[in-house]
């Protein structure tokens, strides 16, 4: 039986060597993270803290955990890290978990602004447990309306402002959100998920001087395993840890542990700040040739490894009958057929439903890993725009396939 499961993961390989892999919160692990987080660290459990387990024989593993601590707290110069979240959601439960009762008030990033799950969507157990109050994008620039944020935060008093996004392609200013939280007696958490890659190698400012507790996964720019991990200031250490474990958590993953350690040290590298500057290259390059072949990029561009493209306003360019028009979830699965993977996304102010929305989220770091750089990412963007004009053109699509996949044979990624 178990022959099938590693059919699959050969399978799985072979599909992602030929295709195209644009999905802003999707990148490559390295072999060394991969081979971590296939170690026999799984064998261990080892629930509690280093120097503080409820079970024998954690004398190695204390020593995996306090390596990884270390490397977190020195890669984001943080008073405090805790690397044992299981992942992003797990991180900022966590969070709140250690500073809310039920009910009480936090503002949020509204998802359709760009925001998150977790900020406090009302199918969310953000937003089914406290009092989510939601905050957006100013309608003239599509970015940040921090006098809306400020205006919020004094009417309804929360206890915690959550910012960062999953798709916000802007740079987040958190001196300005730290004045608003102080301003209004608030603690202020910077979900930093999609850009904590980007923080790491200085391209993007730091929350770390301005926010009270900092939460992120590993898997996006970071580019580690697929996990999670707090930092927060030395004055909330204790109640983050008993927060995790025993709050929400039991035993922790020390493989995956192992492996966040690993991409905290890749993360502090000269390769790692060259491979994130290409990073934001590749997505400045990419809007801008859809801008010059009629999208419209929402914001008008980007700052970091995302953007929008809001296909309404192709529509209403092009003038296309009901029957012919674009939405994140046509050109979603158009893609598809033509091995192009990216994912459909609601656009500022979108008046369609998440699952099937105005646009589509493009990312550039799981590309870059493979070697892209401006030339490429341009060629996948005429790649897209090919594919939407022939949409209907079934021979087409099927030599656009082939002609990706002869593509990506020139970037494998993993050699051997």
């Amino acid at each position: 039986m178990q022959n099938y499961i590693f059919e699959l993961i050969k399978e799985e390989k072979i599909r992602e060597e030929k295709t195209i892999n644009l999905i802003a919160s999707e990148n490559y692990a390295s072999p060394e993270i991969l081979q971590a987080t296939g170690s026999i660290l799984t064998n261990k459990y080892a629930e509690g803290y280093p120097g503080a387990r409820y079970y024998g024989g954690c004398q190695v593993v204390d020593k995996v955990e306090t390596y990884a601590i270390d490397m977190c707290k020195k890669l984001f110069n943080a008073e405090h890290a805790n690397v044992q979240p299981h992942s992003g959601s797990s991180a900022n439960f966590g969070v709140y978990f250690s500073q809310l009762k039920p009910g009480d008030t936090v503002l949020g990033m509204a998802l359709n602004a760009g925001g998150h799950l977790t900020h406090g969507h009302k199918i969310n157990f953000s937003g089914s447990i406290f009092n989510f109050v939601p905050y957006g994008l100013s309608p003239e620039t599509e970015q940040l309306d921090y006098d809306e944020i400020e205006i919020l935060a004094q009417q309804h008093k929360p206890k915690i402002i959550v910012a960062g996004a999953s798709a916000y392609s802007r740079t987040i200013d958190f001196e300005k959100l730290h004045k608003i939280s102080t301003n209004n007696n608030c603690l202020l958490l910077v979900d930093m998920a999609h850009i904590a890659g980007l923080i790491a190698a200085e391209l993007h400012p730091s929350p770390i001087p301005f926010a009270d507790f900092i939460s992120s996964t590993t898997h996006k720019t970071l580019r580690g395993p697929r996990s999670g991990f707090i930092c927060c200031k030395a004055e909330f250490a204790q109640k983050i840890d008993k927060a995790i474990m025993p709050g929400i958590q039991g035993g922790p993953l020390m493989h995956v542990i192992a492996a966040k350690a690993i991409a905290f040290e890749q993360a502090q590298t000269k390769e790692f700040k060259k491979y994130q500057e290409q990073v934001i290259k590749n997505a400045k390059a990419m809007a801008q040739t859809f801008t010059e072949l009629g999208y419209r990029v929402v914001s008008g561009g980007t700052d970091n490894h995302l953007f929008l493209i809001d296909l309404q306003d192709k529509n209403k360019k092009d003038n296309l009958p009901e029957t012919q028009k674009l939405s994140g979830k046509v050109v979603e699965q158009l893609l598809q057929k033509c091995n192009i993977i990216l994912n459909r996304n609601t656009i500022p102010f979108d008046t369609q439903p998440p699952t099937n929305p105005s646009g589509i989220r493009i990312g550039t770091p799981a590309i870059t890993t493979r070697g892209f750089v401006e030339t490429h990412a341009c060629s996948i963007v005429h790649f897209i725009d090919d594919a939407i004009k022939n949409r209907f053109d079934d021979d087409f699509l099927n030599k656009l396939k082939i002609k990706v996949e002869q593509f990506c044979k020139n970037f494998p990624i993993y050699k051997d």
